[in-house]
């Protein structure tokens, strides 16, 4: 399934708005997997945050580990589901999605639906397998309300 399907299936249900915040420190790959999903218009963005971290760039860990802690606290993204794109894994001196998650410290995350997603917005590998968990967990938040 491409990802203009998976895009589709976000647009399939008009009474159920989605909105999706992509965010990332520079040079994390924001624009080239916003790319990837901008091949068509979707107006019709229930909230869901995706965070892009370059997995190759070790010395900024602390850094965006704070600023997702920031970004989590926010009050109005309280409980709402997000991803990290744990970006540029086509690169050799990439750190894996689990090393990535540890530095992080997802797994003390209990309040709110979360998932690291490896990828390459370079190529376009385990972008569309990101986007399946966030439509999955679209539709999940949209059942409970």
């Amino acid at each position: 399934m491409g990802l203009l399907n998976l895009l589709r299936k976000l647009k399939s249900k008009p009474d159920q708005e989605v909105r999706i915040l992509l965010l990332g420190l520079d040079n994390a790959g924001k624009t080239t997997i916003l790319k990837h999903l901008a091949s068509e218009d979707i107006s019709q963005t229930t909230p869901t945050q995706i965070y892009v971290i370059d997995s190759a760039d070790k010395k900024r860990f602390e850094e965006t580990g704070e600023e997702l802690s920031e970004l989590l606290a926010e009050d109005k993204l309280v409980g709402v589901p997000f991803i990290v794109f744990a970006n540029k894994q086509d690169l050799l001196t990439a750190e894996s999605a689990d090393k990535i998650s540890d530095a992080l410290g997802l797994l003390t995350i209990r309040d709110r639906p979360w998932q690291i997603q490896g990828c390459s917005a370079l190529t376009g590998k385990g972008i569309q397998e990101g986007m399946e968990w966030v439509i999955k967990s679209v539709n999940t938040r949209g059942k409970l309300k």
